[in-house]
């Protein structure tokens, strides 16, 4: 005899019906392309959600660099990444940094974007949270902005992409685990051989019992050489950190 298909709890009817309530008053637009959505979606079109998985290339699992068809994966690294030294051990991305997903990055950078980033993180976190789980991490950190920064975009997009993925993967986040001590000019403003030097030193972690011998998952929206995601890994390392792994959701070649 099949077994009796499981049925929705109290909770899931009523955030079904809140939701196509709230689509009769506020019908909802697609985050990526602006299309309206049917009343069971609420954040991107079935299209645009395809656009934003889809990781069509194999990747290296140092750095997240995309891998050419006959290019070997290996855990030592790539081409690219294998002659340099990271605090971290290994990178997961949701994709390359083109078209939709360089496109929604951006936008979610932009004063009001956070709403956008949060939806983008849920997105994220719905398409990659195994994967993340497989990392086996305690704790979730974003990598931080400078006070200055962070107070004129009014939020980090870092910090909330990585509190939806800490909920995906049932973590707790602590977004003050790791402090940017001074202002760094943009790092896509400089040359790849000058951006380690640009943000050498600039992060800063207190040792606490909530990191000590812990593995974190450092989380960013993109990354380029690594130097950023590094520096950050070797401060929480330096605060007691056993292990780093990170998450982005683009690589972009530098």
């Amino acid at each position: 005899m099949s077994a009796e298909p499981p049925q929705p709890t109290g909770h899931q009817v009523g955030r079904d019906l809140w939701r196509g309530f709230r689509h009769l008053l506020y019908p909802a637009t697609c985050g990526g392309c602006g299309a309206l959505l049917p009343p069971t979606e609420d954040a991107f079109c079935p299209s645009c959600v395809q656009a934003l998985t889809s990781d069509p290339f194999d990747t290296c699992p140092r750095c997240a660099s995309t891998l050419g068809p006959f290019v070997v994966r290996s855990e030592a690294g790539c081409g690219r990444c294998r002659a340099q030294s990271f605090h971290f051990e290994r990178v997961d991305r949701r994709g390359p940094y083109t078209g939709l997903l360089r496109e929604l990055v951006l936008r979610c950078k932009q004063p009001g974007g956070e709403g956008l980033a949060a939806r983008l993180g849920e997105l994220w976190a719905a398409h990659a949270g195994p994967r993340l789980a497989a990392m086996h991490a305690d704790l979730v950190v974003p990598v931080p902005l400078h006070w200055r920064r962070r107070w004129w975009r009014g939020f980090n997009q870092s910090e909330v992409l990585a509190e939806a993925l800490a909920r995906a993967v049932c973590l707790p986040c602590w977004s003050a685990a790791v402090r940017r001590i001074r202002p760094t000019p943009q790092q896509t403003a400089q040359p790849a051989a000058q951006r380690l030097e640009n943000v050498r030193g600039a992060f800063r972690a207190k040792p606490s019992p909530r990191l000590e011998g812990r593995t974190v998952l450092l989380v960013d929206d993109v990354l380029t050489t690594g130097s950023t995601a590094s520096e950050a890994a070797g401060a929480l390392k330096a605060a007691g950190a056993a292990r780093v792994v990170v998450a982005v959701v683009a690589h972009d070649r530098a």
